[in-house]
């Protein structure tokens, strides 16, 4: 790793739920991955002046699910302080969601919870958006892994929506200029899928498919979503890397 590269902080919430391909490729681009394992007792920043991105990951927690996760004011908080400062951020899943409350939205259970494939459509400012523009020039409609049983039903003030689904109206928004949410999970693939229906059976029976449907699925899709969500986890290095080169001027 180059001295002084940019550094990330990157707020994982379960075991078994890390940064995947989404840190390959920002470790490929020259960042510095700094991982908080909260659920192994680390302590999370309460100033994230010294990074110059923050990721946060999912976890089949909610929210809100204070009890289970002790740690969830203090991450709401870190991405309020972000989002205050325009840091370079990710929130994947339950850090979108995490996002979304901390900056005044509303996440519920889902009415229609998603496992498995979907197609996110771009809207209209992601023609526009330095992340997502690319998805609107793709000749087949883009794919992304789902596995949640929240979403956000009112996005914070100021949020710009740019993805949506048949199931859920709030795929992805930016707040400023670069912080961003996703429900879906782009960082993952059929082999960092393969142990999460374990503790979700009884939810899984009730939506229909079975773990192993799911995983045959994403692993045929594995080249495709390689590419697609590789390339904006790329582009998100990009601006983080930018605003590091922009604080040092």
């Amino acid at each position: 790793m180059p001295v002084n590269a940019p550094r990330v902080l990157v707020v994982e919430h379960e075991n078994g739920t890390g940064p995947a391909q989404v840190g390959e490729r920002l470790t490929a681009q020259g960042l510095d991955l700094d991982l908080c394992r909260a659920w192994n007792g680390d302590l999370i920043p309460q100033d994230p002046g010294r990074y110059d991105g923050l990721l946060v990951l999912g976890g089949s927690m909610g929210p809100y699910d204070e009890d289970r996760a002790p740690w969830l004011p203090a991450v709401r908080h870190l991405l309020r302080e972000a989002v205050d400062r325009d840091l370079p951020t990710l929130g994947i899943c339950l850090g979108m969601e995490l996002l979304t409350v901390a900056c005044g939205g509303t996440v519920r259970h889902a009415p229609l919870p998603e496992v498995g494939l979907c197609e996110p459509a771009p809207l209209l400012p992601a023609s526009r958006d330095e992340l997502f523009a690319p998805l609107t020039e793709l000749d087949t409609p883009p794919r992304a892994v789902q596995w949640h049983w929240e979403e956000t039903s009112v996005l914070p003030e100021g949020a710009v929506p740019l993805l949506t689904s048949a199931r859920c109206a709030h795929q992805a928004y930016r707040l400023g200029t670069s912080v961003w949410g996703v429900q879906f999970h782009p960082e993952v693939l059929a082999a960092d899928i393969a142990t999460w229906g374990t503790s979700d059976l009884g939810p899984l029976r009730d939506l229909g498919p079975d773990p192993a449907s799911v995983v045959a699925g994403v692993a045929a899709e594995e080249d495709r979503l390689r590419a697609l969500w590789g390339g904006l986890a790329e582009r998100w290095a990009s601006v983080v890397t930018a605003g590091r080169s922009w604080l040092a001027r």
